[in-house]
């Protein structure tokens, strides 16, 4: 059987959860980038796949799926060797969804509103309204760690590693502030030094500041 193929770019936060999450599960993936800039993500064969055309898109042998938590959730079931990363506990499930629809309701929309800023308003820098989010997302997370030492319990779950990604990128744009935030700075500082972090997630940060600034860059020349 061929491996799974996740189209998508390390740019990308949710695309990195899901280099993340088969990363923690040991499995190996056929990586093949897509080019946003070049429009790759709307050629008629990529649209075939994901008429959405968002990255990631997973072809698991013929079996289609995009949204990076679909898709981590999904190689979790079939892939993992337990169920540890998504347990089948309903509860904790429950609450690994909650963080799961927290990065994607909260942490990745201001992500947008910055490139929406710094890129496409050529603003020279970020409004203070998504600097305010920015830090009110950090508190939600510090508050959500007060008492576990993850997202969710007092282990490693796939609500860490899909909000890693999302957190790091935007740590990028107001950094975490240790004295205001530990239990955040202490659970980043935790899950850096993951064995597969620096393959499955640094790389794409620096290309997501390289690609930001150089935008914003053009913008005030």
């Amino acid at each position: 059987m061929a491996k799974p193929i996740v189209y998508g770019t390390i740019v990308s936060p949710p695309v990195r959860s899901v280099l993340l999450t088969a990363s923690a599960l040991n499995l190996e993936i056929d990586f093949k980038e897509v080019s946003l800039t070049k429009k790759q993500h709307l050629t008629e064969e990529y649209l075939k796949k994901n008429p959405q055309h968002t990255v990631p898109t997973l072809d698991d042998n013929g079996k289609i799926a995009w949204d990076s938590h679909a898709i981590a959730t999904y190689l979790i079931g079939k892939y993992g060797k337990n169920d540890e990363l998504y347990p089948k506990d309903l509860y904790l499930r429950a609450r690994i969804d909650q963080r799961l629809h927290f990065d994607t309701g909260v942490l990745f929309p201001i992500l947008r509103e910055i490139i929406h800023e710094l890129v496409y308003m050529k603003q020279p820098e970020l409004s203070e309204r998504t600097k305010g989010k920015i830090i009110e997302g950090y508190d939600f997370l510090n508050t959500f760690l007060a008492s576990e030492p993850y997202l969710v319990g007092n282990s490693l779950t796939v609500a860490d590693l899909c909000c890693l990604s999302t957190v790091t990128t935007l740590n990028i744009f107001i950094p975490i502030d240790a004295t205001k935030f530990p239990k955040l700075s202490q659970w980043v500082d935790k899950l850096t030094k993951l064995p597969y972090y620096n393959t499955a997630n640094k790389p794409g940060i620096d290309a997501f500041a390289r690609a930001v600034g150089q935008k914003a860059a053009e913008g005030k020349a």
